[in-house]
């Protein structure tokens, strides 16, 4: 990894701390770097309602395009914490992330780079369509 994707990487696990997670004790982390060079973080966000709580993947990227409308989204981290560690492999976002992810690319006119960082080793993903291939898309 080149040295400005560990800082993203470092700054998806760093954010694992600021999750709410008591239900599942599942902390994740996403650090979303934009165009205009911000990074932008987020965490899971639990609720004993549990359909009323937020990925850390969707936590940064709507605050990202509140916060700095229109500027597009470039690459983006994802680690998670259990137990005390990070997980050993690498998770992936879910299906309703990925799905938040493709409408960025696609205001964006580019696919958006993603680590998915376990505590060994990190995959690399050029874009959530390899992730996501039968989306959900206005034709």
């Amino acid at each position: 990894m080149h040295e400005d994707d560990k800082k993203l990487a470092d700054a998806a696990r760093e954010a694992c701390s600021r999750a709410y997670a008591p239900y599942s004790k599942f902390h994740v982390g996403a650090a979303l770097l934009l165009a205009n060079g911000e990074v932008v973080t987020g965490a899971n966000q639990e609720n004993a309602a549990f359909p009323a709580g937020t990925c850390a993947e969707r936590t940064a990227i709507f605050y990202a395009a509140a916060r700095y409308p229109g500027v597009r989204f470039e690459k983006l981290a994802i680690a998670a914490w259990q137990g005390g560690d990070f997980v050993e492999e690498p998770v992936s976002p879910c299906g309703v992330c990925r799905q938040a992810i493709l409408e960025y690319e696609k205001i964006g006119g580019k696919a958006i780079e993603i680590f998915l960082c376990g505590r060994n080793k990190v995959y690399c993903v050029d874009g959530i369509r390899t992730m996501l291939p039968l989306s959900f898309e206005e034709f």
